[in-house]
């Protein structure tokens, strides 16, 4: 179901693992009728390995600058709704780079929510260590400020479903003509 509406910039969603960021985007391309892209998919498709591969046999500084360039290209492309790793947005020129040409949204999960996505999970690399929770604890802390800086945020709630937080997205995009033109 397509919403009525013209999208004038790529929405770029931001967050930690686990808040949604794929899964939210893949609704909000559907109802907005435009292209879904995920840049660790992309990245992966590029290198022909997971993103787990890459992280052991090149680093992370390595994967970094190829997620920098993935979603530089993706920004200069039509608009979509592009889903980031959650670590893209720490990146300075990552954040410069969707300010100028697209539109970032913190899709904001507290640390309680996201751990029950994400510990029965093993795709998660950075949470590979002794005391998963902890890792992510730390993760959460360091992160959440740097989200913050996003250009829309959108809170999430345990008791939403993929499309309540569609909807709260879109509401939010709707805010701004210069993102979302609704009739």
């Amino acid at each position: 179901m397509a919403e009525a509406g013209k999208l004038k910039k790529t929405v770029v969603l931001v967050g930690m693992m686990g808040a949604g960021k794929t899964a939210v985007g893949r609704a909000l391309a559907q109802r907005l009728d435009v292209p879904f892209v995920d840049s660790d998919t992309e990245i992966e498709t590029a290198a022909a390995m997971s993103i787990a591969e890459i992280f052991a046999r090149d680093g992370e500084a390595f994967f970094r600058s190829r997620e920098t360039e993935v979603i530089a290209r993706l920004l200069g492309g039509d608009c979509c709704i592009l889903s980031t790793g959650g670590g893209a947005f720490l990146s300075e020129r990552n954040r410069n780079l969707i300010s100028s040409k697209g539109v970032s949204v913190w899709l904001n999960a507290d640390l309680k929510l996201l751990w029950s996505r994400v510990k029965n999970k093993d795709t998660r690399p950075l949470l590979r260590t002794v005391d998963p929770f902890k890792t992510l604890q730390g993760i959460y802390e360091a992160r959440v400020p740097i989200y913050a800086q996003a250009d829309i945020e959108v809170t999430s709630q345990p008791s939403y479903t993929i499309d309540m937080m569609t909807t709260q997205v879109i509401t939010a995009l709707a805010a701004r003509p210069d993102v979302l033109e609704l009739p």
